[in-house]
């Protein structure tokens, strides 16, 4: 049996600024249908620029990026929610489909949709003042799931969060993504947060940015917490921070 048609992939990227300084170098990364991929690295390794890239915002300085085709078939959430502070949670949320010009009724329905995907349906009225850090993620997550997106880029987004928050989103996210079924890319520096939400765990080096080591943790979807405390969790995270101390006695640094 074939294997699937990618959601995205990246064949052979280099991306430089300037003539200098080669951020990424390389670099091979597919992503299939329902597939969760984490990346893990060093500061300044162009795990950011990578996310980047196979979403469009940026273009390679050599090779090829195959996206999926269709409007709405990639979404990327940042670090900061960046949600827009004199507007409700459900017109942050309506953003991307007023600009795609969606008609107001159905606009509507899929704005309360993804919000109640991720709890906040009896928030849609709430400024972003009024809501937690936590619950700000969620509403920029919901952003993103509005246009029903076949890929889901993540930039580090509970980086900002207390544990127990991080805790709580990472096992809703996981929960969301078995059920609708797309296929995510995850920055984090946190090893723990990869092995808990990914199937594949890909650590990168710098200088170039480039994918040293890949881990795959074979459990299913959605995990809950208690995935945490198993002899399988303990033993992939102990492999992946190994190699992660590797890199860095390569010359990388936090």
């Amino acid at each position: 049996m074939s294997a699937p048609t990618p959601l995205a992939a990246l064949e052979d990227v280099g991306f430089s600024i300037g003539d200098d300084a080669e951020v990424l170098h390389g670099l091979n990364l597919s992503v299939a249908p329902g597939e969760f991929v984490a990346l893990v690295g060093a500061s300044g390794c162009g795990k950011s620029t990578l996310l980047r890239v196979m979403a469009g915002l940026a273009q390679p300085s050599s090779g090829k990026v195959l996206r999926p085709e269709g409007r709405g078939s990639i979404a990327l959430v940042f670090q900061d929610a960046t949600l827009m502070p004199w507007a409700s949670a459900f017109d942050n949320v309506a953003l991307p489909l007023r600009l795609a010009h969606t008609a107001q009724a159905g606009c509507n329905a899929r704005v309360m949709a993804a919000l109640a995907q991720v709890g906040l349906a009896d928030r849609a009225q709430a400024r972003p003042h009024e809501l937690s850090g936590g619950m700000k993620m969620r509403v920029a997550l919901a952003r993103a799931l509005v246009v029903e997106p076949q890929l889901l880029l993540l930039d580090e987004p509970f980086a900002a969060l207390d544990e127990i928050t991080r805790l709580r989103l990472s096992a809703d996210l996981s929960a969301l993504q078995a059920r609708l079924g797309m296929g995510v890319v995850f920055v984090t520096h946190a090893v723990s947060e990869s092995v808990a939400l990914a199937d594949r765990v890909l650590v990168m080096a710098r200088a170039p940015g480039r994918i040293m080591a890949e881990f795959r943790v074979d459990a299913a979807h959605p995990r809950s917490s208690d995935f945490r405390q198993t002899a399988a969790f303990l033993a992939m995270s102990a492999q992946v921070s190994a190699s992660l101390r590797q890199t860095l006695q390569a010359g990388d640094d936090l």
